[in-house]
């Protein structure tokens, strides 16, 4: 299971050809891919027009979502928050600090295209795709 993140979304609805978008499309039908509602807020309000959001909706709707907060969740989310503080990292979006939080907990591997991620993955053992 590959929980894939707002960036690589955000780049594919663009039209953006980097190597996460290409392991989207290659995982697409073939691996389970799967979303976070938080992820599901950040992608869809980008988009200007009804058109588009009705369309992009629809597609990510296809995904099994899951719901990311709760109260245990945050507390971890904040604990591994000051823990990569602690070494001198300051993480720039809460977001982010939950959805690495939430795939650690959940031993769920993450596609991103976002540096936030990385301290999550060298020190507190956050699975990640790599390019290869």
């Amino acid at each position: 299971m590959i929980f894939v993140d707002s960036t690589v979304l955000i780049d594919y609805f663009n039209g953006i050809n980097n190597w996460q978008v290409n392991v989207l499309d290659s995982l697409l039908g073939k691996e389970p891919v799967v979303i976070g509602d938080y992820v599901l807020t950040e992608v869809l309000q980008g988009f200007k027009n009804d058109s588009d959001f009705r369309k992009a909706k629809s597609i990510l709707l296809t995904f099994p979502c899951f719901e990311i907060g709760g109260k245990e969740m945050a507390i971890q989310s904040a604990k591994n928050y000051r823990f990569l503080r602690k070494k001198g990292i300051t993480v720039r979006k809460t977001i982010d600090t939950m959805i690495a939080t939430f795939c650690i907990q959940n031993k769920i591997t993450l596609l991103h295209n976002d540096r936030d991620f990385e301290p999550f993955s060298k020190y507190l053992n956050l699975r990640v795709l790599k390019k290869k």
